[in-house]
């Protein structure tokens, strides 16, 4: 096989393999729970399986924190434009920052940032 592509090796060994006629389309596998966690025990992905059902209930509530901080900033912003002001306030938007930065370390800075980017447009 030294001197086959990949693909051609690949296509060499299932052309040879004796497969019986398939008779509609193939159930499809179940991969054991271990295999869709990375776990190598049960018990380890049944841990993980329910941290992971927690992990997509908070970001589905933090995508809805998210919505709603952007649409209480649209109120913010066409308020202050609405009375002349600018669209964007830096000494606000530094204070965000560094709140961040103090809670979360230097990854809250790019958080922070994502969050006023997110809520500085459309109004």
């Amino acid at each position: 096989m030294s001197g086959m592509s990949g693909v051609q090796a690949v296509t060499d060994l299932t052309s040879t393999a004796a497969a019986p006629a398939a008779k509609g389309p193939a159930a499809p596998v179940k991969a054991p729970a271990t295999t869709d966690t990375g776990a190598r025990t049960e018990a380890a992905a049944g841990v993980i399986t329910d941290a992971r059902a927690r992990i997509d209930d908070l970001d589905g509530r933090i995508i809805g924190l998210v919505q709603e901080r952007m649409a209480v900033s649209a109120v913010i912003q066409r308020e202050r434009i609405g009375s002349g002001g600018r669209r964007v306030n830096l000494s606000r938007e530094m204070q965000i920052l560094e709140h961040y930065r103090g809670q979360l370390g230097r990854p809250g800075t790019a958080l922070a940032m994502t969050l006023l980017e997110l809520c500085r447009g459309r109004v």
